[in-house]
Parts: C-alpha cells; sequence; structure tokens
C-alpha cells in the first residue's frame, strides 16, 4: 500500500428524464457504452489511468424495493476488478428509476439507501463511492429551473429536491459503511462563484454566493446562516429535518471533490437573473474558498472544454486546470486527484440534456468512434509525467486506498476492522457526529 495521486477520468452516466418524465437521457446508451464497454475499458487502461468514475445505470439496475438486475453491472464491475482499475462509483447521477418518479419523492432517500447497501454486499472490493453527483445541480436543474425529471420552478420545489437528494446521500453513506468501514466518499459537487454586474446586483450575488454551499453545508453537517436557514424554513425544510443533517456528520470518511468548468461563474443582475460570465477566479481561488469552508481533502472531479476548430483548445484548458491544481497544492491544500470528465465525446450536452438532438459534444479524451483526441494524448503525457513525483513530494496523500485486486489482502482486511473499531469507540463517537461549526 502506497499513497496515490488519483488521475482519473469518467465514462458520462446521466440519466435524468425530460418531456414531463417522458422520455429518459440515458447518456450510456447515447455514448454507445452499452455496446462497447470493453473497448471504453481497454481506452483507461491505454491512457495509464488507475481510477475511474463510473456507476451501473440506476433506472435499468434499481427494479423496486429490494429487485435489482445486476446483469450489466457485474460484466463491467468483474472486469474492472480484473484490469485493477478503482471505480469511484457514481450511484446516481441526475435521474431515478421511473416506478420512484422524481427527487420529490419523500421515499427516495431511505429507498437508494436500500440500493447503496445492496451495491456494496455485491461488490464488496469496491472502496470509494459518490453516492449522488452533484446533488447541487441535479436540485436546481430539477426543482428550480424545470428542465429535469420533476421539472417544477420554484423555490419548493429545489429546496424539497435538496432535503431529499442529500438526506439520500448521508442514507447512502451509512449503509455503505456498514458493509465496508474503510469506504471513502468523494463529493462531485459543482463549485460555483457570483459575480454582481454593478452595485444594485450585490445583494442577489451575495444570496448566491451563500446557497451554493448548501448541497455541501447540509451533507457535512455544518451550520447554514440564519438567512439560508430562513430560506430553508420558508420552502419547507422543517426543524427536525435540517437537525438530521447536523446529526449525521460523516466528514472523517469524505474527500471534498469539486468540478469546475468555464460555465460555473455567473454574472447576476439586480433583479437577480444571471448570465455565464466565463472563467474570472478560476479553480484555484473557488477551491481555496471551498476549502477554507469544509477544510477536508480535496480532488478535482471534473471538467473539460469543447476541442474547438484549432483543436487545442480543450489541451490549453487542460494545462491551465492543471496549473490551477498544482498551485492550489503549493499553498497546501490537500487536494488528492484530478479528472478530465469524461472518457469519450457527450451528446446533448450542450443543450444541459433538455434537448434530444443527438449532438455530438467534443469533450472527451477519445471521440465517439474510440479515436484518441489531441486532449487525450496530452493527458496521457500528463500522467506519465506526474504521476511518479506527487506521490513523493505531497504532504497529503497518505490515504488508505485499497486497489480492487488487494481487498483480500491481509493489511486491507486490517485496515477495514481497525476502522470499525474506531468508528464504534464511545469515546469519539460524539466529536465525529456532532457538528461544532460556527454560525
Amino acid at each position: 500500500m502506497s499513497p496515490q495521486f488519483l488521475f482519473a477520468t469518467g465514462i458520462e452516466n446521466s440519466n435524468p428524464t425530460i418531456q414531463n418524465g417522458t422520455l429518459r437521457v440515458d447518456e450510456l446508451e447515447k455514448c454507445n457504452h452499452y455496446q462497447l464497454w470493453e473497448k471504453d475499458f481497454d481506452l483507461v487502461d491505454e491512457l495509464g489511468i488507475r481510477f475511474l468514475r463510473y456507476g451501473p445505470p440506476i433506472h435499468t439496475t434499481f427494479l423496486g424495493p429490494d429487485k435489482y438486475d445486476w446483469a450489466f453491472a457485474d460484466l463491467t464491475f468483474q472486469d474492472l476488478l480484473r484490469r485493477n482499475i478503482a471505480p469511484i462509483v457514481d450511484l446516481c447521477h441526475f435521474g431515478v428509476p421511473d416506478w420512484i418518479g422524481n427527487f420529490q419523492n419523500p421515499d427516495f432517500p431511505v429507498l437508494f439507501a436500500q440500493y447503496a447497501r445492496a451495491f456494496a454486499q455485491r461488490f464488496p472490493w469496491v472502496q470509494l463511492y459518490t453516492p449522488v453527483n452533484e446533488m447541487f445541480i441535479c436540485a436546481q436543474f430539477s426543482g428550480l429551473y424545470g428542465w429535469w425529471n420533476e421539472q417544477l420552478s420554484s423555490d419548493r420545489g429545489f429546496v424539497t429536491a435538496l432535503k431529499h437528494i442529500v438526506k439520500a446521500n448521508v442514507l447512502a453513506m451509512k449503509a455503505i459503511l456498514e458493509i465496508r468501514p474503510d469506504a471513502i466518499f468523494i463529493q462531485s459537487e459543482s463549485s460555483e462563484y457570483f459575480h454582481a454586474e454593478n452595485p444594485a446586483a450585490i445583494k442577489p450575488a451575495e444570496i448566491m454566493n451563500s446557497r451554493r454551499f448548501l448541497s455541501l453545508d447540509l451533507n457535512y453537517g455544518r451550520r447554514v446562516d440564519s438567512e439560508v436557514y430562513e430560506y430553508l424554513t420558508d420552502n419547507g425544510m422543517s426543524r427536525e429535518e435540517y437537525h438530521f443533517f447536523l446529526g449525521n456528520n460523516l466528514k472523517r470518511h469524505c474527500i471534498m471533490g469539486n468540478d469546475y468548468y468555464q460555465s460555473n461563474e455567473h454574472r447576476v443582475a439586480p433583479d437577480g437573473s444571471t448570465q455565464a460570465s466565463g472563467e474570472i477566479f478560476g479553480y484555484h481561488t473557488i477551491t481555496h474558498q471551498y476549502y477554507e469552508r469544509y477544510r477536508l481533502p480535496v480532488m478535482h472531479t471534473e471538467t473539460n472544454l469543447w476541442q474547438g476548430p484549432g483543436g487545442g483548445e480543450a489541451v490549453h484548458w487542460l494545462w491551465k486546470e492543471w496549473a490551477n491544481v498544482l498551485r492550489v497544492r503549493n499553498d497546501g491544500v490537500p487536494i488528492v486527484g484530478f479528472t478530465w470528465y469524461s472518457l469519450t465525446d457527450q451528446v446533448d450536452w450542450d443543450t444541459a440534456l433538455r434537448e434530444p438532438n443527438n449532438r455530438v459534444n467534443p469533450l472527451g479524451l477519445y471521440d465517439l468512434d474510440r479515436n484518441i483526441r489531441p486532449v487525450g494524448l496530452a493527458y496521457k503525457q500528463l500522467i506519465a509525467d506526474w504521476s511518479q513525483v506527487l506521490p513523493a513530494h505531497s504532504i497529503c496523500l497518505q490515504m488508505p486506498i485499497v486497489m480492487p485486486q488487494d481487498s483480500q489482502q491481509e493489511w486491507a482486511q486490517k485496515q477495514k476492522q481497525d476502522v470499525k473499531t474506531a468508528s464504534a469507540d464511545p469515546a469519539t463517537a460524539e466529536a465525529n457526529t456532532v457538528s461544532t461549526d460556527a454560525s
């Protein structure tokens, strides 16, 4: 066992519904992964990547309470085990099965925890998880913007989706820890910033900059400020629901994964409307803001850019983001990984999956014919250049990562038992579960 920097990619598995729930947008299908999954894993090997953001399609795997179809997951995860590629398992990526409905369903958190537990039981060698991907974005696009799933456009719709999504994430973490005590949870969450375009826009920008932390505040059991608390309770969160999050702090098992794209910074008008501002602060500055709030190890869990007409735009963005990662690291922030997302091009993300145009978005390390793009070559070289350097010099990479083929080794079994024993120690239970963050 040795410290590792987590160079990663991901296989895009978004699956929200649109058109009032009548049409499922399945990116695994659109990108031909169901047919080409073995080839896709070959490409991961070809790049020298050992960590893969990946998960089974929840809408075809989770068929009902205690009812699962593991056929595709058994094929793919057995092959990842054979290859010794460590999956960072993404169990819910913007959608739920038809029988659950959408994120307004109050039964979703408990049902999802059952699904997470069943997955962990079936694949006990898996250590790394992102139970629910981009909780804030999922709630925003489903409950506030009216784009996906329930397609609501209200603060109450947003708060309801958010509290159910984050509770599902928390309960899933607890369920997985019962099976795998040394599980590590990498939250993949969008890192945002809102810039006021003039003095009259300062107040709405301040409100948005407070609310951007909501999913992680709740997930990590951090007390929100009074204005945000009033917003939550005014829009349907009960005091009991709020205290559930304060009482279930699992930070010690977490890495704060944050995603950054050019679209993550926003320009705010006095009426509260927003438009994309492009990169202003950049990943370094915004990541510092999140790190200072949560004081957790950090992983850059998503970024990409269109290849562009010149072919070099994505390569330039890769090197810019990597330079930001190194700057964050050199400032003393414990940053443990980097991800280009995704392995292949995506489809219809230019309309945020709202329109089924079947338009290919050239964002991947490979195109959909599985030909490597310039950014794929650049990332492969970056990994080769840096993978042996960072573990030797970073102060933050003492992570108990167990690679799939090591899961039955004596030291790995001892690690699980040690974590389980420490978690059960009554002397540390209160310190590990009760939030002490100041408002």
